[in-house]
């Protein structure tokens, strides 16, 4: 079975790729991925208040002035809290890299050009693959206009372009007013790839405390119908890779991924939840699915139900929305669940 797929303009042995996470800031967990069968590794991010200020500078001014609101101390993590500083990550790059064969995708997480250039030039001679931008960014400004939050993107990818040569990804958020306008004008500017979707960590408050907190919560399986979605209308439309992240949780999600035109599906949760080895559960069981089906290659199924593909193209659209309220009835959907984890457990 040929499960190769091309992904920002490089060969992978495989689609099935890590996103960003603590896992991979040890090289040992790496190398596990590899042989586990990963086709690439996204490094854990480095943020951008990293880049900008030493530890000790951006503590100084992240609390400065905070005595006088002690709740406002628990904000930011403390300086000890950032696990790897800058030049550590470049070193962790360069190790890896050394170890295994698979492509290692940088990743930079901010909001603004603070050091992106720069570092994007170091993590490249560093030895990466290829770059990542997470541009994790929640307008709060109600003077800062649509056009404003989206030329800011644009601006941060040029920048990074002009500064390095190897591929040049970008990850999105789903928030913007017309998503396809933005792919085409990230993929006009010289985007290699598009991942989708960027989830954001919204805030809880605790009822005990009265604290705003962080809460970090695991994707569903629910949440990957929205990049299956855009994915599918995307595919055929631009030139970028469509990677596909959040709530890809097993094989028949990876497989779905495919089909609507993704190069490779990122996977994080559902590796925090059963470990790195399930990364060949779930090669196994697309395999499966792919032999059951007579399908001898990744290339074959992708974009097969994209919607320049697929037999209803509607089916992505409004027209859908209408016909799935006119036929929805009452305690359908426990009843759908249990099918599907039947159909689930019949397979593996």
């Amino acid at each position: 079975m040929n499960l190769t797929t091309n992904y920002l303009g490089m060969e992978l042995k495989s689609p099935l790729v890590p996103s960003a996470s603590p896992l991979s800031q040890e090289v040992d967990n790496i190398k596990l991925m590899e042989d586990a069968g990963a086709g690439a590794v996204v490094m854990h991010s480095l943020f951008e208040e990293q880049l900008t200020l030493e530890k000790y500078e951006l503590h100084h001014h992240l609390t400065y002035g905070t005595e006088s609101f002690a709740e406002a101390l628990t904000y930011f993590p403390e300086p000890a809290d950032f696990r790897v500083g800058p030049q550590e990550y470049l070193e962790h790059i360069r190790t890896a890299k050394e170890q295994v064969n698979i492509p290692i995708i940088a990743s930079l997480n901010g909001f603004s050009f603070g050091g992106w250039t720069e570092y994007g030039q170091l993590m490249q001679q560093a030895g990466a693959s290829a770059l990542e931008l997470n541009i994790y960014y929640v307008p709060t400004n109600p003077d800062l206009t649509s056009a404003e939050v989206e030329q800011n993107y644009i601006d941060i990818l040029q920048s990074v372009k002009k500064s390095v040569t190897i591929p040049v990804s970008i990850k999105l958020s789903p928030y913007f007013t017309n998503t396809a306008n933005m792919a085409k004008r990230l993929d006009r500017a010289g985007a290699d790839g598009l991942v989708l979707f960027n989830r954001f960590y919204q805030p809880d408050i605790n009822l005990e405390t009265l604290e705003v907190e962080p809460q970090v919560l695991l994707s569903t399986p629910q949440a990957m119908r929205l990049p299956l979605r855009w994915i599918a209308i995307l595919y055929g439309h631009i030139h970028s890779s469509l990677a596909a992240t959040s709530g890809i949780h097993n094989a028949q999600d990876i497989i779905k991924m495919l089909m609507v035109g993704a190069s490779t599906t990122m996977l994080c949760s559902v590796i925090l939840r059963n470990g790195i080895n399930y990364l060949k559960s779930l090669q196994e069981d697309v395999i499966k699915w792919m032999e059951t089906h007579e399908y001898e290659s990744v290339r074959q199924m992708q974009g097969t139900m994209s919607q320049l593909n697929c037999p209803d193209p509607t089916a992505f659209e409004r027209a859908q929305y209408m016909k799935v309220l006119q036929s929805y009835q009452p305690g359908s959907e426990k009843k759908d669940t249990n099918l599907n984890a039947d159909k689930l457990i019949g397979h593996r």
